[in-house]
């Protein structure tokens, strides 16, 4: 049995509130005026003594964290797992209480209610105005979960942007020397047609492949870079969609593969911009994952904040589970041969329409891609 659990062989009784102690008679904590400012602070605020018993806690605090009898039980209750256990609580603030020391813990997982909140703790001790001496002390939890992610957006924000700045500069170097490279494999490959030359036509016709997967590259470089529409007239969403459809339509057909239409009506116009692209990729990555055939099913439907929902469902191989949150990132791919920037574009073309993209797997099989495209006054 732990050594804190040995002096609290006897837990306190509550009637009307937490029992009151020795520095509740100190006037150290929560007076009339104080408990009032307290109770409306947007941050947790717990006092309690030296054995570790809350004394009081505000409102807030009870939204946080799962408060007990005892200050260091109610942040082990949600902050550890049998995985990852989190600080000892008992000796942190048996520290806090003995030194008289503050101390921070800045990112600490709390589950509550079944939903995980990113908390940042401070422990700091409450001592006697006279004396100074140490009576209990007091821990400050703010909830930083919404904060942190804001700070990961920026980051992200700032990382693509350095990508694409360098995306552009790499991009504009390169496609010069290839396409100067890629006009005289060709006139080489030509001048071996006609000399009936087997073995140096299949070097070149290597050498053309690889040349043409780095064109691939370069301007799909250059697409994520851009950072303007291609154009801003209002159309159609289906129109839009066909065209895209129509674009891939040979292929399709070649793979065996069916696509559904299921389209709503009654969806206003909307800036076309660079939608053809998202869609382009979105059928494509679709038609990849079902090599051997299967079905594409499009559907478009506004949804009641007046935003236009386009859904691509396909019956393929399905997102990976593993790598869910990384589909969207520039560079990551799943494909031998993938570049990695097709869904980094789609989502970025997405939020400049200040939209959204998901990515899940199907019920049934196969994977579903929806954007999310807020509808702006029609011209």
């Amino acid at each position: 049995m732990p050594a804190h659990e040995k002096q609290r062989s006897k837990k306190p009784t509550r009637s009307g509130g937490r029992a009151k102690t020795d520095i509740r008679n100190d006037h150290l904590i929560f007076g009339p005026l104080g408990k009032s400012i307290v109770q409306s602070l947007p941050i947790g605020v717990i006092a309690f003594d030296s054995d570790l018993k809350i004394i009081e806690a505000n409102t807030q605090a009870e939204k946080l964290i799962e408060l007990g009898d005892f200050i260091d039980e109610s942040l082990a209750k949600g902050a550890d797992s049998p995985g990852s256990p989190g600080p000892d609580w008992t000796e942190q603030l048996k520290s806090v209480v003995l030194t008289g020391k503050t101390c921070e813990f800045d990112s600490v997982d709390y589950k509550l209610n079944g939903k995980t909140k990113l908390l940042q703790i401070v422990c700091t001790p409450l001592k006697k105005a006279k004396t100074a001496r140490i009576l209990g002390g007091a821990v400050i939890i703010e909830d930083i979960t919404e904060k942190v992610n804001v700070q990961r957006q920026l980051a992200n924000a700032e990382k693509l942007a350095t990508v694409g700045k360098l995306a552009s500069k790499v991009a504009h170097e390169l496609n010069n020397p290839m396409d100067g490279i890629l006009r005289y494999i060709n006139l080489a490959i030509r001048i071996i047609e006609q000399e009936k030359l087997e073995k140096p036509k299949e070097y070149l016709t290597q050498c053309r492949q690889g040349l043409m997967r780095m064109v691939q590259i370069v301007s799909e470089l250059l697409e994520f870079s851009r950072s303007t529409y291609a154009s801003l007239e209002y159309v159609e969403l289906e129109q839009i969609i066909e065209d895209a459809i129509r674009t891939m339509d040979m292929r399709a057909e070649a793979c065996n593969i069916r696509v559904l239409r299921n389209y709503s009506r009654g969806i206003p116009q909307i800036r076309n911009g660079s939608l053809f692209q998202v869609f382009c990729n979105l059928i494509k990555n679709a038609l990849d994952a079902m090599p051997t055939g299967g079905k594409l099913s499009i559907s478009t439907r506004l949804a009641a904040d007046n935003t236009a929902v386009v859904e691509f469902r396909d019956t393929g191989t399905g997102l990976p589970v593993e790598h869910a949150d990384a589909i969207f990132e520039p560079f990551f791919t799943t494909k031998d041969r993938g570049t990695g920037l097709g869904l980094a574009i789609c989502k970025d073309i997405v939020e400049r329409y200040h939209g959204r993209i998901t990515a899940e797997n199907a019920p049934q099989g196969g994977s579903i891609f929806t954007v999310y495209l807020p509808i702006a006054d029609s011209p």
